[in-house]
C-alpha cells in the first residue's frame, strides 16, 4: 500500500513522505491519504484541495522576505541572528543549500499536485454539482501547479531570453509521479511551455468561477493574473498587456487612494485590491510571519529588527505617496545595546485577530499574491516595451494618482521605461519581486544610504555591496542532494 503525505515530501529525488507496505493491515497516519484509496469519492478531492490550498499558504511567503534581503532594499543589523546573512552578502558566502528548502518545498508541492490530477481522473461524480466541484478542484490543481514551476524557474535558471530559451538549462519537468525518477533540466523555454500549457487547462476548468475581491479560491481571474506576470517575464508584451488589462478594465478590484484604507488593507488585511488572498483563521489556517522587519521587545519597550530599509528605499516615495505611510514607521529601536529612531518596514505589522488579547503583534497578515496594482505595473512594462507610450502611461498614471494624487505628462522612450521600473519598485517593495524585476530588466545594484550604520553590520559585502547585472547568483544553485542522488541534474547552475 502506497500514502502519500500531504505537504511532507521532501524533494525530487528523495520524495520521502512516500512509502511502501505490504501489509495489509496497515493503516494511513493521521496526516497521510493513501494512494490506492485517497481517491474513491468527491470528499476525497474535497481534501486533497484543502491541502493544496494549506501548502500554498505558506508557499506564497517563502521567497517573501528572502529575495528582498538578497537585493537591496534593506541592510542587515548587528542583531540579524544569521537569519539569510548569507543570502545578503551573496559571493563565497551564499551556498546553495542555503535555499534547497524552496526547491525541496515547491517539488514536493508538485509531486502531491501530480498525483491528485491522475487519481481524481478515477473519482466517480454521482451528480452535476459533484462534477462541477471535482472540475473546479482539478482547476485548482494546473494553476498551482504553472504557480510552482513558475516560481522554480525564476529562481533556479536564467531569465527568459526569447533568443536563447530553447537552449537555456531550466529545471526539470515532472507531470507524474513516479518516486523512482530521475529527471534531467528541461529547457527554460520548455518550462515556460509548460507553465502556459497549465494556465490554459486550468482556465478551462474554472471559466465558470468568477472573480471577487479577496477571493480565497482559485477563479478566472487568479489564472488570468499568473498568465500575465509569466506572460511579461517571456517578453510577450502583447500577450502580457492583454491578460492584465483585461483584469484592469473589468473594474473589479479598484485601486485604494488614501491612507488609511491602504494602512488597514495591509494591516487587517482588507480585500479591495486582491484578486487573490490566502484563507487565514485565528486557530490553525495561519499564515507565515514577517518579524525580521520589526520584533518588538517589550523588555527594552524597543524594536530590534533583524533588517532595516535603506535610505535609498525610503527616499523613493514622495511625503504625499500613501504608500510610504502604509508601509514604514518610525519607531524606537534597541538593537545591540544602541538606541535611537529608525524607519522600519512596516508592511506586514500584523493583524490584530492573529494576536488577540497580546499587547506584541506576531505579525501575521494574510498573503495577497496577486494584487490588482500588479496588474496596472505589468499594462504599463509591456505596453512601453511594446512601443506602446499611450497605453503604457495611461496604466502607469492609473496607479500613480491613486497613490500620489498625481500624473505623468509627456512621458516617453527610456523615460517612461525608467519612471515605471521606479514605480514598480515603489509599489511592490517588501513583497519578494525586487530580486526577478532586476534580472528581467538586466541590472545589477549597489546598496546606498544606510540610516544609521551603529546599528549594522559594516564592512565588504553588507551596506554598500555592489552586484553587477548578470552575477552568477541571482540564479539560485541546484541543491547539492538532488545533484548527487540524481546524474540527470545537469549542469549545475555557474558560480555554485
Amino acid at each position: 500500500m502506497k500514502k502519500l503525505h500531504i505537504y511532507l515530501l521532501t524533494g525530487l529525488t528523495v520524495l520521502a513522505g512516500i512509502t511502501s507496505c505490504k501489509k495489509i493491515n496497515s493503516l494511513n497516519p493521521h496526516d497521510a491519504i493513501g494512494l490506492n484509496t485517497g481517491f474513491e469519492s468527491i470528499q476525497d478531492a474535497a481534501k486533497w484541495d484543502a491541502g493544496t490550498y494549506s501548502a500554498l499558504r505558506g508557499n506564497f511567503d517563502m521567497t517573501h522576505d528572502i529575495t528582498d534581503i538578497q537585493a537591496d532594499y534593506l541592510n542587515i543589523t548587528t542583531t540579524e541572528g544569521n537569519i539569510n546573512g548569507g543570502q545578503y552578502k551573496w559571493g563565497a558566502f551564499f551556498l546553495a543549500d542555503m535555499v534547497s528548502g524552496y526547491w525541496e518545498s515547491y517539488y514536493a508541492a508538485i509531486a502531491n499536485i501530480d498525483a491528485a490530477i491522475t487519481g481524481f481522473k478515477n473519482i466517480p461524480t454521482a451528480n452535476a454539482t459533484d462534477a462541477a466541484s471535482l472540475k473546479q478542484y482539478t482547476g485548482d490543481l494546473y494553476l498551482a501547479r504553472a504557480y510552482y514551476f513558475h516560481r522554480l524557474v525564476l529562481r533556479y535558471a536564467k531569465p527568459y531570453n526569447p533568443a536563447t530559451a530553447a537552449s537555456d538549462p531550466g529545471v526539470p519537468i515532472v507531470l507524474t509521479y513516479d518516486v523512482n525518477a530521475q529527471p534531467g533540466r528541461s529547457t527554460v523555454k520548455a518550462v515556460y511551455d509548460q507553465i502556459l500549457s497549465d494556465i490554459g487547462t486550468a482556465e478551462g476548468l474554472l471559466a465558470d468561477i468568477h472573480g471577487q475581491q479577496g477571493a480565497s479560491l482559485f477563479n478566472i481571474d487568479v489564472a488570468t493574473a499568473l498568465e500575465a506576470r509569466v506572460r511579461l517575464d517571456m517578453q510577450d508584451w502583447a500577450g502580457a498587456y492583454a491578460a492584465a488589462n483585461k483584469l484592469i478594465s473589468a473594474g473589479k478590484y479598484p485601486l485604494i487612494s488614501n491612507l488609511a484604507d491602504f494602512q488597514s488593507y495591509w494591516t487587517n488585511d482588507d480585500i479591495q485590491e486582491s484578486i487573490y488572498q490566502s484563507f487565514t483563521n485565528t486557530t490553525t489556517e495561519q499564515p507565515v510571519g514577517s518579524w525580521p522587519y520589526l520584533n518588538f521587545l517589550t523588555s527594552v519597550n524597543a524594536y530590534d529588527p533583524s533588517y532595516v530599509p535603506t535610505g535609498a528605499i525610503i527616499g523613493l516615495y514622495s511625503n504625499t505617496d500613501i504608500r510610504k505611510g502604509a508601509y514604514f514607521a518610525d519607531e524606537p529601536i534597541n538593537i545591540n545595546g544602541i538606541k535611537g529612531t529608525l524607519t522600519l518596514v512596516n508592511k506586514y505589522p500584523g493583524n490584530p485577530i492573529f494576536y488577540a488579547g497580546s499587547a506584541v503583534s506576531t505579525y501575521q497578515n494574510a498573503p495577497k499574491p496577486f494584487r490588482i496594482a500588479e496588474m496596472y505595473l505589468i499594462a504599463a512594462e509591456a505596453a512601453a516595451n511594446n512601443s506602446d507610450a499611450a497605453n503604457a502611461l495611461t496604466a502607469l498614471n492609473a496607479l500613480h494618482k491613486a497613490r500620489c494624487g498625481t500624473t505623468y505628462v509627456g512621458l516617453a522612450s527610456t523615460a517612461l521605461r525608467d519612471t515605471i521600473r521606479s514605480e514598480r519598485t515603489r509599489e511592490l517593495a517588501f513583497e519578494g519581486f525586487r530580486l526577478d524585476d532586476l534580472e528581467r530588466w538586466g541590472l545589477g545594484f549597489t546598496r546606498t544610504d544606510p540610516q544609521n550604520t551603529n546599528v549594522l553590520l559594516t564592512g565588504a559585502s553588507t551596506i554598500n555591496l555592489s552586484i553587477a547585472a548578470g552575477d552568477n547568483k541571482f540564479v539560485w544553485g541546484l541543491p547539492s542532494n538532488d545533484i548527487t542522488l540524481n546524474p540527470n541534474l545537469k549542469p549545475q547552475n555557474l558560480g555554485w
